[in-house]
């Protein structure tokens, strides 16, 4: 996501170099932090792809990222091109939640985290669920 959602959107504000740097170190950080603990740490069971938490996670994970990828098309076409102005997002799981784009990320890296089952990936999670929770209520708002 934080590769290709950069590339797609359309007319915006640009985005200052020192964020993009700061969110590049944090996802290169983040990335090492992850594969490090299920390289090097976590160790599973004979037949832990069967088990419900990675299956419950697996689809958590791929469900969230569903309802992000989703999410994300219907924010980047809701001006038409040259129009300007708020517009309220309708649609998916929009019309449930008025971030539904947090939302799915939110669901994605728990998902990640049961299907993980290591502290990284939890706390990876519980940030996100921080960090996104209240970017979504100051949208709300």
């Amino acid at each position: 996501r934080a590769l290709i959602f950069p590339l797609l959107i359309r007319e915006g504000k640009p985005t200052p170099f020192f964020t993009f740097v700061l969110a590049l170190l944090f996802c290169v950080f983040n990335g090492y932090l992850q594969g490090r603990s299920l390289t090097t740490y976590a160790i599973y069971p004979p037949g832990w792809l069967g088990d419900s938490r990675f299956i419950i996670g697996f689809l958590g994970w791929l469900i969230g990222m569903a309802i992000n990828i989703h999410s994300d098309h219907i924010l980047r076409n809701l001006r038409k091109p040259g129009e300007t102005g708020y517009k309220i997002p309708r649609g998916g799981m929009f019309e449930y939640v008025s971030g539904a784009n947090f939302f799915g990320e939110i669901l994605e890296w728990f998902g990640f985290a049961l299907a993980c089952c290591t502290i990284e990936s939890f706390a990876f999670a519980l940030c996100t669920l921080l960090i996104l929770g209240s970017r979504a209520r100051q949208h709300h708002k």
